[in-house]
């Protein structure tokens, strides 16, 4: 069970200041998550059964703005693999990455507690339970074209989140101990409820795994578009609230004294970071780890200010979950490993180190 832990952000406030932290020149650090980010997406498009050169991925992508025409000379099965296979699922990795990194990195500031993930208070559970229901309901898993299972996973999500913090809420205010232990308990429930279906209908079982088990083969330009506006929106909202978020980070009380509403904050933030983390389960499913480890790992290099922290989550999110489905899809070629083993197996020896260099003590 989760207990509050020590502040992840350890910052000095001043009394006629916001916040005081000392000012550093991001732009070397952006240029750098942008660079790491650009590498990942350039490897995943040009590796694979097919290796493509990277003059060959710019010129078909670039071929298909307006007005521009560079690849007449590259072969159709080539401009096939780049724009219908691969960069639609790098997109969608990187979308998805990004969103899951950044939702991390909100949960942990407003609950104060670095075990926080975006997964906390019920919106994987809660995606694949929807899911699970929709498969085994025998309806038809298509509608127009349009898959129906995101649509679901991302309603269970939303459904989830809503009823833990209706559970928790007692007056205007959602103490963060209580939404955490609401979180815990309807994720246990629909756990329960997911593994009772699949149960009773094991022909079923390899598609609801597929939902659950989290990865982006068959991606398709559509989901991109289904799930870009939840994960342009989220990250506006949570980028504007950097600095409030330092506050947060620190204690409630202190943040009033500074005129913050607390509670509508917290609403805010982890509205907008459950609602981008759902749509990000909705079209890739579970994939553990990315939004544990990732803020961890750029607050050990980079330090705790949000307004540091959250666009480096963003960008090396990306770059994770690019290089982790490109290693999903390539270390068993033809086969192909879901995407959240690659990630756990990454993510379990970085928490380890985690635990092992602090003593356990903040985590507990």
């Amino acid at each position: 069970m989760l207990r509050r832990a020590a502040p992840v952000a350890t910052v000095e406030v001043a009394p006629n200041e916001p916040l005081a932290l000392p000012r550093r020149s991001f732009l070397p650090r952006y240029l750098l998550g942008i660079g790491v980010l650009a590498g990942s997406a350039l490897a995943a498009l040009g590796l694979g059964s097919t290796a493509i050169d990277p003059e060959s991925i710019a010129r078909i992508v670039l071929s298909h703005l307006p007005g521009i025409e560079l690849d007449e000379d590259i072969s159709a099965t080539w401009r096939s693999i780049i724009w219908e296979i691969r960069l639609p699922r790098v997109l969608l990795a990187g979308l998805a990455g990004a969103t899951l990194a950044m939702a991390g990195a909100t949960y942990q500031g407003v609950f104060r507690n670095p075990l926080a993930e975006p997964y906390l208070i019920g919106v994987a559970t809660g995606a694949n339970l929807a899911a699970t229901i929709v498969v085994v309901s025998g309806a038809s898993l298509a509608w127009h074209g349009l898959s129906l299972l995101p649509v679901a996973a991302f309603a269970g999500a939303l459904a989830s989140v809503g009823a833990a913090y209706a559970v928790a809420r007692f007056g205007r205010a959602a103490p963060s101990t209580t939404l955490i232990l609401a979180g815990v308990a309807l994720s246990s429930l629909s756990t329960a409820v997911t593994t009772y279906l699949m149960i009773k209908n094991t022909s079923n079982s390899l598609t609801i795994f597929s939902s659950v088990l989290g990865g982006f083969n068959g991606t398709r330009w559509v989901e991109i578009a289904w799930v870009l506006p939840y994960v342009v929106i989220a990250p506006v909202v949570i980028l504007a609230h950097g600095r409030i978020l330092n506050v947060l980070s620190l204690d409630d009380e202190q943040a009033r004294h500074l005129g913050i509403d607390v509670e509508r904050t917290k609403l805010v933030l982890l509205g907008a970071a459950s609602l981008a983390a759902a749509a990000a389960v909705a079209v890739s499913g579970t994939i553990g780890f990315v939004g544990l480890i990732v803020p961890h790992a750029v607050r050990l290099v980079w330090g705790p200010d949000n307004r540091q922290l959250l666009p480096m989550t963003i960008l090396l999110g990306a770059a994770f979950l690019i290089g982790a489905d490109l290693l999903a899809r390539t270390l068993d070629s033809p086969s192909e490993i879901p995407v959240g083993i690659i990630t756990a197996f990454f993510g379990v020896p970085f928490f380890l180190y985690l635990l092992r260099r602090s003593g356990g003590a903040a985590y507990l």
